[in-house]
């Protein structure tokens, strides 16, 4: 399963937060559109960001090697179909609610969203997983690593979110939606 050193720690803990980037931006947009967010769902987030984050590097570490091709092919699309459909209607309900103002937004944020948007920012890290195998790394150590700092940088992002969230309304929402659909085409075009 590859060696243990500092230098392959401190690689893991950069790859981690490379690979949280999305995880990240998702949070806040997430944060800013719903300011007032439940406690439950605001944990939600980072706890199924890391698992996803962490989950799919070891999926791609043991058996990716036989699908790679066919994801790597296709994750663009997905990770653009799932936070495209997400962005959109986060923009078309702000626009709604800015041309007739609610007391509340009609749409809230749901664990199956929360679910869908964990999966579409961890497609890439199926790949790295992929590649982790190939150089023979210690994919305990980089699962790990790549759980943890998606998990700590988008509690940071809560922190943020909370802080902004409430000076907003429904213009982050749109913001928010343009965050997740440009994520989207930044996954379909690299």
């Amino acid at each position: 399963m590859g060696s243990f050193d500092l230098s392959n720690l401190i690689e893991a803990l950069v790859l981690g937060v490379a690979l949280a980037m999305d995880a990240m931006a998702v949070t806040l947009s997430n944060s800013l559109c719903e300011p007032d967010m439940p406690r439950g769902k605001k944990l939600a987030m980072p706890a199924m960001f890391a698992v996803f984050q962490m989950a799919m590097p070891i999926a791609g570490f043991f058996g990716g090697t036989l699908v790679a091709p066919l994801i790597e092919a296709y994750a663009g699309i997905v990770s653009l179909a799932i936070l495209g459909f997400v962005g959109g209607k986060m923009i078309v309900e702000a626009v709604r609610e800015l041309r007739e103002p609610e007391e509340c937004p009609t749409a809230r944020l749901t664990y199956t969203t929360i679910f869908f948007e964990a999966i579409a920012t961890s497609i890439d890290a199926f790949i790295v997983g992929v590649s982790l195998a190939a150089s023979g790394a210690n994919i305990v150590l980089y699962g790990g690593a790549i759980g943890i700092m998606t998990f700590l940088c988008c509690v940071a992002m809560l922190l943020v979110g909370r802080r902004l969230g409430a000076h907003f309304g429904p213009r982050a929402e749109v913001a928010g939606g343009v965050v997740l659909i440009i994520i989207g085409l930044k996954a379909l075009l690299s």
